[in-house]
């Protein structure tokens, strides 16, 4: 069973239903034929589906390779197309890797970038960055809510700060999609970032919502499909996965998100009352599916590792990070402890977990807990 639900979700299978017949149907939707045709009207009614998840116009989606790629085409794209409006940029200390690293390359391509902190719960000040607005700042990106520790950021009030000063806004909702809301009309946000597979569609595809009049710079160059914002041959059959799980998700979430908090309260609840455990990230406004817990003396690859051995799959934060021995970003930025960071473990839950998985996970964990604790150096007995 899997507690790993940020690392990719299963694809929904009323989403291969959907999907399944588009596979063997030819056509290109920027061909002048019947075939191109059908293809177009499939293509559109799916970005219809997508749009009209996170309510905006059709005509304000354009689909991308997923979250990483539409995070570099708002990003990059953006600052790109607008540089003469200035060169500053205000982002987050605990965005996603897609978000920071683009900005290390725009930094080394002349633009100054901010950095703006967050407290021990991980929220980011709306008065830091309200005040770190300049005449030439030129973008703000700061993601809905946390991949890693599930806090949600203001970003209706980051929004009102960015119209009134007349800076655009990117918000990354990969990780809020399908969990809350997310209506791009309430958070006033000119560029949203959105992942088909976080919401149980097929991988390999997103989109990046660019509200009307928004001017962005293609990166890649060639036929000038999806408003010449995003060349390439359009994948039909995913696009149209994303859109069918967009429809789903639009119609359940609500009554999901309430089943899965029920999940969350009763996991934290449970796993707090082991000795010396701490909850990362805000304790009320987080993503209902969303467990980050942390315990003294152990590290949290251990813990994963002796989960993996009774059948639970969990993680111990992004799987774009795993790759490195170094603590997570977003837990230090936080002002966590290399040790303290080191130790933590990220449930994620979802469409397939039920109230048996936990109990079967809350069985395990205390016992591992205790077993890693008993062989580490660092355990006070």
């Amino acid at each position: 069973m899997t507690f790993d639900y940020i690392s990719g979700c299963p694809i929904d299978e009323r989403v291969i239903e959907a999907m399944a017949p588009h596979m063997r149907e030819p056509g290109n939707p920027s061909s002048v034929h019947s075939h191109g045709f059908k293809a177009k009207q499939i293509l559109e009614e799916s970005r219809a589906s997508v749009a009209a998840l996170v309510n905006a116009d059709q005509n304000e989606i354009v689909f991308t390779s997923g979250a990483t790629e539409s995070n570099n085409l708002a990003l990059i794209g953006y600052a790109l197309r607008n540089r003469e409006k200035g060169n500053h940029i205000i982002t987050s200390a605990v965005e996603h890797m897609s978000v920071i690293n683009p900005c290390k390359f725009l930094q080394k391509n002349g633009f100054e970038i901010s950095y703006a902190p967050v407290d021990r719960y991980g929220v980011v000040d709306p008065s830091f960055i309200e005040e770190s607005v300049k005449e030439d700042t030129l973008l703000i990106s700061v993601q809905h809510a946390n991949n890693e520790i599930g806090t949600i950021q203001p970003i209706e009030e980051l929004g009102k700060t960015a119209r009134e000063r007349g800076v655009a806004l990117h918000v990354d909702a990969t990780a809020s999609l399908g969990k809350i809301e997310v209506n791009v009309e309430k958070l006033n946000v000119d560029l949203l970032t959105l992942s088909s597979n976080d919401i149980y569609g097929p991988r390999g595809v997103g989109a990046l919502y660019v509200r009307k009049g928004t001017k962005v710079q293609p990166l890649l160059l060639g036929g000038g499909q999806e408003r010449g914002l995003r060349s390439g041959t359009e994948d039909v059959a995913c696009i149209v996965g994303f859109g069918a799980a967009a429809e789903i998700t639009r119609k359940e979430y609500v009554d999901e998100a309430a089943r899965l908090t029920k999940m969350r309260d009763k996991l934290i609840d449970r796993i707090l009352k082991i000795e010396e455990s701490y909850l990362n990230g805000h304790p009320e406004k987080r993503l209902p599916n969303n467990v980050n817990v942390r315990f003294s003396y152990i590290e949290g690859e251990s813990i994963v590792l002796s989960l993996d051995q009774e059948g639970i799959q969990a993680s111990t934060g992004s799987a774009c990070s795993s790759k490195t021995l170094q603590p997570s970003h977003v837990l230090t930025a936080m002002g966590l402890k290399h040790e303290e960071a080191h130790g933590s473990l990220l449930l994620t839950l979802g469409r397939l977990n039920e109230d048996e998985d936990v109990e079967k996970l809350l069985g395990v964990l205390p016992s591992a807990v205790e077993r890693l604790r008993m062989i580490s150096p660092l355990y006070r007995r």
